[in-house]
């Protein structure tokens, strides 16, 4: 139990309820948050309760799903022991006791586990993995090369040429990675989610034997290797009981958003639950296609028997009408727990559920409320339209480059996905791990009149060389790559011979042979060149070249110049998203469209009560983005296919998940009033007797 003193300082500001979950004991603590109701403060708070309660930083973890959230919250928590230690400091300068004297200036948050899932599991593999086999020197994957590796096993095996659909390698991979997270059988995996691959079910099981002996043989792992290794490490008796014996406590956010692996790891490293604290909100669990069960919060209780469970209400986000439309969607959820947000907030006006005639006058509508609220004073950057698939915004996007509205839209290739970087990283990968055979294959590609299969070779004969580059002088290659090739063995050995911390350097001389090679192969290269010249100075962050190429493949960078586009000289830009990639995220209006059944919920995904209840979430998801202004349109008329290309038109339904009762939180209005009807001039009246006369002729 933390001393008086430190819990009262602690815990400063925080409302009861995020008070009662920071200053909790070493119970098993589940958190339900709200949207907006603070669960990022209360987390740091906790973190920081148990620091000041005498807690080993080094001995404490702290899970989230990017890097960026975990470095966030720890600074945070560095703020907050900042001022308990001054106040640490005038409590001694008055000579008054308490604990807060504890406290002092150098305590830290610096020290503490902090991370993804994946990236505290790599570090736990380098320290302990070769407890169970696992040799320290592994390479790590990222999902474009465990695509790479499968396609390559998958060619190997003539499952190419079969004249049958054979799912392609993004589809393989999604299926084995759902197989391993979701810990089900692929039969039952096919069945719910790829029933169309279900004739393939033998050819797959043979395809990732192979792909996992494969991986073995290369010295990798993928990103699921990370976590079932985690999980090895965990149950084998002593070294698990090692790992286990490395902490006190486990925090770990966003939690609706695990796995049933990630589950199975948080129970084996805190078998009883002492210590460990969850935080989440089933309301927001959106992520079962990447294998996350809103199962594990929901039966947190049931793990860990003596649970204590507190619920986060107060939001702080959003005026109080767009809660209660929110409140209400959220409350026709099956299996939930039960909670009703409210603030302390001005009210503001009712959220908006706007009828429009077709496609096109749901595009003008926004656009003219985007406009009428940007000369109100709230900038483009802090509305955002949002939608359930990406090419629901195609109508508006041509809507709103006539209305001449800078824009950028949520998604598209992260930094670490374009090929020019993938390229540069690839030289890396062979130098760390020369039986990488997907980093050496995308080498060796690069140089003129080297296809897939001679490269294919020259890695044979590497691996068979133990990793000694200079056999490759004794192959023979194309005329037309004699002095690439003499240059790439000379990379190589001078790679492998730098020293570990010289990682820039490293780079730099990749990026003077790879400098070339790029103008060959790639169009717009300068912006490709500044890229690199950029990855070049974030390589002097990193202690050596392992890694580097783990960090980047864990939490990669999201922007490129290169897909950017022309820069625009507007500072000012409205968001476009869909709601999968707007959690986390808030805006002052918010403008949900195509609220029709078919789109949400998409047609794809009403197989199940399970499956509509998560769609429920995401719009839940998507309503309680909004701080003051929230607008849901639907069109009665949309095209099923684009207009132009033989589409046809559809009659569309509201969204069954706005029922009269639900809809009745909403205030209804159309997108744009009809004008009253023209009376017809007395003068013309005789215009009438003319055509009936006209139509009777017909028949006489």
């Amino acid at each position: 139990m933390a001393s008086p003193a430190p819990s009262r300082s602690i815990l400063d500001g925080l409302n009861p309820e995020q008070a009662a979950a920071a200053g909790h004991g070493r119970g098993p603590l589940l958190i339900i948050a709200g949207a907006g109701t603070g669960k990022t403060r209360t987390l740091v708070h906790r973190v920081a309760h148990l620091i000041g309660d005498g807690v080993d930083p080094s001995r404490i973890m702290l899970l989230t799903f990017t890097r960026r959230a975990a470095a966030e919250m720890l600074r945070r928590v560095d703020g907050v022991l900042r001022g308990l230690s001054a106040r640490a400091a005038q409590a001694d300068e008055a000579a008054s006791p308490g604990a807060l004297k504890s406290i002092g200036p150098n305590v830290t948050s610096r020290r503490l586990w902090g991370g993804t899932f994946h990236s505290v599991a790599t570090r736990l593999l380098r320290a302990h993995g070769k407890q169970i086999g696992l040799e320290p020197g592994f390479t790590i994957h990222d999902r474009s090369d465990s695509e790479d590796l499968l396609d390559v096993v998958r060619t190997e095996l003539g499952l190419t040429k079969t004249d049958k659909r054979f799912p392609k390698k993004g589809t393989c991979l999604a299926i084995y990675s759902n197989c391993v997270n979701s810990r089900r059988p692929l039969e039952e995996v096919l069945t719910d989610s790829y029933p169309w691959c279900q004739d393939y079910a033998a050819s797959l099981k043979g395809l990732f034997q192979a792909y996992v002996d494969r991986k073995e043989a290369g010295g990798v792992l993928d990103y699921d290797d990370l976590l079932l290794f985690w999980r090895g490490l965990l149950a084998d008796e002593q070294a698990g009981q090692k790992v286990r014996g490395r902490f006190d406590c486990v925090l770990v956010d966003e939690y609706q958003d695990t796995n049933l692996l990630q589950a199975e790891i948080l129970q084996l490293l805190c078998p009883d639950g002492k210590g460990l604290t969850v935080v989440g909100d089933d309301a927001q669990s959106i992520y079962s296609f990447r294998a996350a069960t809103v199962r594990n919060i929901l039966d947190f209780p049931k793990q860990f028997p003596g649970t204590t469970v507190v619920k986060l209400e107060q939001n702080y986000r959003s005026v109080p009408p767009i809660l209660a439309a929110s409140n209400s969607v959220i409350e026709q959820a099956r299996h939930r727990y039960a909670k009703r947000l409210w603030s302390e907030r001005p009210s503001g006006e009712r959220p908006w559920l706007v009828t429009c005639e077709d496609e096109n006058e749901q595009a003008e509508f926004p656009v003219r409320r985007i406009l009428e609220h940007r000369e109100g004073g709230i900038d483009l950057r802090r509305q955002a339209v949002l939608f359930r698939a990406s090419h629901h915004s195609i109508v508006l996007e041509a809507e709103l480059a006539r209305s001449n509205i800078p824009f950028v839209k949520y998604g598209g290739l992260k930094f670490i996905e374009t090929a020019h970087v993938k390229d540069l990283l690839a030289f890396l990968r062979l130098a760390e791990n020369p039986r990488d055979v997907v980093a050496g294959s995308r080498v060796l590609t690069l140089l003129a009149g080297i296809g897939p299969k001679r490269a294919r070779q020259c890695m044979d004969d590497l691996v068979q060389a133990g990793g000694d580059f200079r056999v490759w002088r004794k192959i023979k290659t194309p005329a037309a790559a004699a002095e690439q090739w003499i240059g790439l063995i000379r990379l190589m050995l001078r790679l492998a011979e730098m020293p570990a911390g010289e990682v820039a350097g490293q780079l730099h001389l990749v990026r003077r042979f790879y400098g070339p090679l790029l103008e060959e192969k790639y169009d717009n290269t300068a912006p490709r060149l500044r890229d690199l010249e950029q990855l070049e100075q974030l390589a002097g962050r990193f202690a050596d070249r392992a890694s580097l190429l783990a960090e980047i493949a864990l939490d990669p960078p999201t922007t490129s110049e290169d897909f950017a586009g022309e820069p625009l000289l507007d500072e000012d830009y409205l968001v476009l998203s869909t709601i999968h990639s707007a959690k986390g995220l808030e805006w002052d209006a918010v403008y949900v469209i195509h609220a029709a059944d078919g789109n949400i919920p998409s047609d794809l995904t009403t197989g199940s009560p399970e499956e509509i209840d998560e769609e429920l979430r995401l719009f839940y998801v998507a309503l309680s983005r909004a701080r003051r202004h929230l607008s849901v349109t639907f069109p009665l008329r949309w095209f099923d296919r684009p207009a132009g290309v033989g589409g046809r038109h559809a009659l569309a339904q509201l969204t069954r998940f706005l029922p009269p009762q639900v809809a009745a939180a909403f205030e209804l209005r159309t997108a744009f009033p009809a004008a009253p009807r023209p009376t017809l001039p007395a003068e013309d009246a005789f215009l009438l007797p003319e055509v009936r006369s006209a139509l009777r002729s017909l028949w006489n």
